[in-house]
């Protein structure tokens, strides 16, 4: 956690606010070129390690914008709802943490499905067909662990708290990684446990943030919201100023080397710098 916060201090400011807006849009632009030629992605875009060691690198950032509704054939309803869930939770997110600490969480996210694209390659030899599979899986996760009594409605009919839909996706999530490991042991096959150690990789950045780190209330909705309310209390008062010419209307934050002072001569409290304290006309009432 204190490392996060040496981190936020210094990078912070570099954050990409609306994060969720941007990686919506790079599904739009997804489904656009499923829908144009559904074989470009696999050819050109996916996460191949065998043709990122074969100079297209390109797929180390292209492969983020296959969503995972369109792996069983597209249907624009269920993409649209897909989209709003995503953007949804996502901007809870960053309300909760901030822009920076969401941005870090995805961005971690995306590099440690790289890193289970790897070891499924130099295991299995093959290519990487999830996408955002398990990142998308990790922000729900965080979601639910953030906002627990959040309820979701099933079916569009039945309302469930998402911490329950949360239990049911880790059990599923841990029967696919049992039987991976079931059968690596039945057949003797390390691709088997390649398969299951890559899907713990991928999920690691949620252990990170939720079972490396402690203090959860340094990260709670509330904290946030004091955090930004705190800061929106100083810049405003930093904008506040105490000093003013009369004549020019120059303050001290359009130039700290400025004097300013108070006219005897005048009726009234007027402030001049010191360019037209003796050349302005004494005010009389």
């Amino acid at each position: 956690m204190k490392f996060i916060n040496k981190l936020e201090r210094k990078f912070g400011r570099y954050a990409i606010h609306d994060l969720m807006k941007y990686i919506i849009t790079l599904y739009v632009l997804g489904a656009v070129v499923y829908l144009i030629n559904p074989y470009f992605y696999d050819a050109y875009l996916s996460l191949n390690i065998a043709k990122v060691f074969q100079g297209q690198i390109w797929r180390l950032v292209t492969f983020i914008i296959y969503p995972s509704t369109l792996g069983g054939g597209f249907d624009i309803f269920f993409f649209a709802i897909e989209m709003y869930l995503y953007y949804m939770i996502g901007r809870s997110l960053e309300d909760a943490w901030g822009a920076f600490r969401f941005n870090l969480y995805y961005l971690s996210g995306i590099l440690f499905n790289i890193v289970a694209a790897v070891i499924l390659y130099f295991i299995m030899g093959g290519t990487y067909p999830m996408g955002l599979t398990f990142i998308n899986r990790s922000m729900f996760f965080a979601f639910a662990a953030i906002y627990p009594n959040v309820q979701f409605l099933l079916f569009f009919v039945i309302p469930v708290k998402v911490k329950h839909l949360a239990y049911i996706y880790a059990a599923i999530i841990g029967y696919d990684i049992f039987k991976c490991v079931r059968d690596g042991f039945i057949t003797s096959d390390p691709r088997y446990f390649a398969m299951a150690v890559s899907i713990l990789v991928a999920l690691l950045n949620f252990v990170i943030f939720f079972f490396a780190t402690r203090n959860y209330k340094r990260i709670s909705p509330a904290a946030q919201k004091r955090r930004r309310t705190y800061h929106k209390q100083v810049n405003r008062s930093k904008t506040i100023t105490r000093h003013k010419c009369a004549v020019c209307g120059r303050t001290e934050q359009d130039d700290e080397n400025l004097e300013f002072r108070f006219c005897s001569k005048c009726d009234g409290n007027y402030e001049y710098c010191m360019e037209h304290l003796f050349t302005h006309t004494h005010v009389k009432k």
